[in-house]
């Protein structure tokens, strides 16, 4: 019953952007924050790399908020809790709580609970936001395979070690279910592009040959769960990456705006399959007050 009145939700949702938001835009070039009353605000990429804030990110966010705009800020960064992360935006100039963030630890941590025994013990490779969303779920939290894990989740934590990961991998192995906060191969920081969680999950699935259940983004349980939490009726998803941000909305039947100032160049977005095009193209954030700094001509060149 509530997995029906999610896509309910969500159809309900998508048929709105349709016929309102989207026609308006395109007809007369209104902003996209007058136009849409939620954004799902990627963080990496979209409003910081590393510690710093992305240029223009800060003072447009607060002008989209002043414009009746809510921001919601969705990550598939497992590694810390909204807490901390509320706390880094709020560090920028961003009046952020932690009930406005939704990270893929909780999303993994909620499916995990689903599937197994109250208490149970999880094999847990990843950071404090993995592993404070586990415990708030009343799981048991063990670092081998050899404490009988009744589940193996992986979530990013920057110094990961080989023995992590090969205790991972003998739990999944002996056929242990396998779970990810997400499977972005690449994250972008202060220094450059660096290897995500996929590029670890990667490397316990080339050791098992199998693959996970992932929680985060281009899976739609994060957008849904944001979008109903917040009670957005036209939500726009913000994001820097084709294959999770804006997949993700696509599956989610939401509209998109893609900011150019993480990982994604604009011929990543021009070779791009369509269930990677985003709705919305541009530079950075400023776009979603100023229509004219949107890119239109993207899938004509």
């Amino acid at each position: 019953m509530r997995q029906s009145l999610i896509v309910t939700n969500i159809e309900g949702v998508a048929a709105a952007a349709e016929t309102t938001a989207r026609q308006e835009e395109r007809a007369g070039r209104q902003p996209l924050a007058s136009l849409y009353d939620t954004a799902l605000l990627d963080l990496d990429g979209v409003v910081y790399r590393g510690k710093d804030a992305v240029p223009h990110a800060v003072p447009t966010l607060l002008s989209a908020a002043d414009a009746g705009m809510h921001l919601a800020y969705v990550t598939n960064n497992a590694s810390r809790t909204p807490d901390a992360v509320a706390a880094h935006l709020r560090q920028l100039g961003l009046p952020a709580e932690p009930s406005d963030v939704v990270t893929a630890a909780q999303a993994v941590a909620r499916l995990i609970a689903e599937q197994v025994p109250q208490g149970a013990p999880i094999l847990v490779i990843g950071g404090e936001g993995l592993r404070q969303a586990l415990l708030e779920h009343g799981l048991t939290l063990v670092d081998s395979a050899e404490d009988t894990p009744a589940a193996v989740v992986q979530g990013y934590r920057p110094d990961t070690s080989w023995k992590e990961l090969a205790e991972a991998a003998y739990a999944v192995e002996q056929g242990v279910p396998w779970f990810a906060a997400n499977t972005d191969r690449t994250m972008p920081t202060a220094r450059g592009i660096a290897p995500g969680n996929g590029a670890l999950v990667g490397a316990v699935a080339a050791a098992t040959g199998t693959w996970p259940t992932v929680a985060g983004k281009p899976e739609p349980a994060l957008h849904r769960e944001t979008m109903i939490r917040t009670r957005a009726r036209r939500p726009l998803v913000v994001g820097d990456r084709l294959d999770t941000d804006i997949e993700g909305a696509n599956r989610a039947g939401v509209d998109s705006l893609l900011v150019l100032t993480g990982v994604t160049r604009l011929p990543d977005v021009r070779k791009a399959p369509e269930e990677q095009q985003p709705t919305y193209l541009a530079e950075d954030l400023r776009a979603l007050l100023e229509p004219n700094r949107l890119i239109t001509d993207w899938r004509e060149g």
